[in-house]
């Protein structure tokens, strides 16, 4: 099973982004996903998670600017974060659970598979 988070980049205060999750031998469809963030010097938080049964949740400094969603065709699961802050600063992993939920309390009891990280730099 290989998770990998891409979407990344350089950007300004306000602007968006939307990361992408894929994963290869494991279908997300049928898995909860988790998106959780790092930055320098801190431990890693949870961001955003979908259950199996499409219930989210997101950490409250995200909630009306990230929206996580999934595109099954694809076997993706997206992260769109809008009006961004220097504070969302980090690499950005996605992270996927054959179980209905993922916490996003650390140490993230439930997930089984991380994927590679994505930076995502925000200038004031």
């Amino acid at each position: 099973v290989q998770l990998q988070a891409s979407g990344g980049g350089s950007v300004q205060t306000e602007d968006s982004l939307r990361l992408s999750c894929g994963a290869s031998g494991f279908r997300l469809n049928n898995a909860a996903v988790g998106w959780f963030r790092q930055a320098p010097g801190k431990e890693r938080e949870g961001v955003a998670c979908t259950s199996v049964g499409a219930f989210t949740s997101y950490r409250d400094s995200v909630k009306g600017r990230f929206t996580v969603s999934r595109d099954s065709a694809n076997n993706r699961v997206y992260l769109q974060m809008n009006s961004l802050k220097p504070e969302d600063t980090a690499v950005y992993y996605c992270a996927a659970s054959s179980q209905n939920m993922v916490s996003m309390i650390n140490p993230f009891p439930g997930v089984e598979y991380w994927g590679k990280g994505t930076q995502v730099t925000v200038s004031s």
